[in-house]
């Protein structure tokens, strides 16, 4: 299936200091390159977003969000569809944040004030609480830690992104790399070399992030430990709960209690 654009939002005067765009991004669809006079928060409240900056291609949940610095083309979209959050921040405001894209965590304060500052988008600020909103999603965004945990992902065209896309949407598919590689015409060898050439990393790698990040969007959805482990295709929960525990340092029962010592932070 082809990917279908939507348009930039053009004309739009510059944020005072910030801005909350809403909007829904249909499945498979994007905004083509671009960029901004001023910064940005990439982040979405419920879907996930593929995010295109500086020739590296990478997905983020709703645990994440990414902070594009003023005037750094990007490109963003949706394979399966996302309710979309975008933060425009004036260059005076976005003091002290980083002066690169960064990932980092959402923890549910911040959730929750941008989720508010989308809902008083537009209203005259009489008594000042529009401007407290803003100044608390600066101080959280100044406290966000930076974070490894995006999913690498092919730049869009590559033979690469019908594989991941493939995965992405069945986890548990456990065919080899020999196998997916006799399905996109080319050797094992092949595949390897150009999986690591695009993506960053081998594709064992990538596929066990990948369970990661669909067991953290499949538990963030609600579903239960031992219905995500077999969702993703593990052999029993326990050996679910050991790869996440391995990854991310705490057990998948743990994020769902929302008690680790960083909770929005690292996940």
């Amino acid at each position: 299936m082809t990917w279908e654009a939507i348009e930039v939002p053009s004309g739009l005067a510059p944020p005072q200091p910030i801005r909350v765009r809403a909007q829904s991004i249909p499945a498979r669809h994007y905004f083509p390159e671009h960029a901004h006079r001023w910064n940005q928060v990439v982040y979405a409240i419920s879907g996930v977003l593929t995010v295109a900056v500086e020739g590296h291609s990478f997905v983020i949940s709703p645990e994440q969000a990414v902070w594009l610095p003023t005037g750094l083309r990007h490109r963003v979209g949706s394979l399966l569809g996302a309710e979309f959050r975008s933060l425009w921040i004036a260059d005076e405001a976005g003091r002290g944040l980083p002066e690169s894209p960064t990932v980092f965590g959402v923890a549910p304060l911040l959730n929750a004030l941008i989720v508010e500052a989308a809902a008083i988008e537009g209203e005259a600020d009489r008594d000042g609480y529009a401007s407290r909103v803003s100044d608390l999603i600066l101080d959280q965004l100044r406290r966000a830690r930076p974070l490894p945990g995006a999913l690498p992902w092919p730049r869009g065209g590559s033979s690469l992104t019908a594989l991941c896309e493939a995965l992405y949407a069945d986890p548990a598919d456990a065919r080899a790399p020999a196998a997916w590689g006799r399905e996109l015409g080319m050797s094992e060898r092949t595949l390897a070399r150009r999986f690591e050439t695009e993506v960053g990393m081998s594709f064992r790698s990538w596929r066990r992030r990948l369970r990661l990040f669909k067991a953290i969007e499949l538990m963030g959805g609600g579903l239960d430990v031992t219905r995500t482990a077999m969702e993703l295709g593990y052999g029993s929960t326990s050996a679910f709960v050991y790869a996440f525990r391995t990854e991310m340092g705490f057990s998948p029962q743990a994020y769902m209690r929302g008690r680790t010592p960083d909770q929005g932070t690292h996940c």
